[in-house]
């Protein structure tokens, strides 16, 4: 993977009961919204498994996990995700979820896949926030954006 200057790590969302409602709700009702033919949720194994199981008894949904192969990460291992459930001959309807980079090649992929993806958030609010709350200075906003704007040869 590309070296990253942050990381946002969703499975600590878990860790705190009202942030993990809070998550699982906002992502039942982006689900609700975006995708009401929606008949069942699937997590893709296994950083979405958890709240994914936890999203599908929100809204009284059969629930499954995918793992398209072993040990795949990111952005790759969600449309691998929607290729294995499609071959297992499931309809993909779209995905939700909590927080995309919003990199070209990522938009450009499921594009190609033809799958709508809704997120929660987004790197440009996460880099906002951060900067609202004090997490990151005005200097550090600059060499962000320039790493976003190409991480495979991003150098410090």
């Amino acid at each position: 993977g590309w070296k990253s200057p942050f990381y946002c790590d969703n499975r600590k969302t878990l860790s705190f009961t009202d942030v993990r409602s809070y998550v699982k709700l906002e992502l039942a009702h982006a689900i609700l919204a975006h995708f009401p033919q929606a008949t069942a949720v699937a997590g893709v194994a296994t950083g979405a498994i958890a709240q994914g199981a936890m999203v599908a008894d929100e809204l009284n949904m059969p629930f499954c996990y995918v793992r398209s192969k072993a040990k795949d990460h990111g952005m790759g291992s969600s449309l691998k995700a929607v290729e294995a459930l499609r071959q297992a001959g499931f309809e993909v309807v779209g995905m939700v979820a909590s927080y995309t980079y919003g990199f070209a090649v990522a938009e450009e992929a499921f594009a190609q896949a033809g799958v709508k993806l809704v997120t929660l958030t987004d790197y440009e609010h996460v880099v906002e926030r951060a900067l609202e709350t004090g997490y990151i200075q005005d200097s550090d906003v600059e060499l962000l954006h320039r790493w976003r704007k190409d991480p495979a040869h991003y150098q410090v």
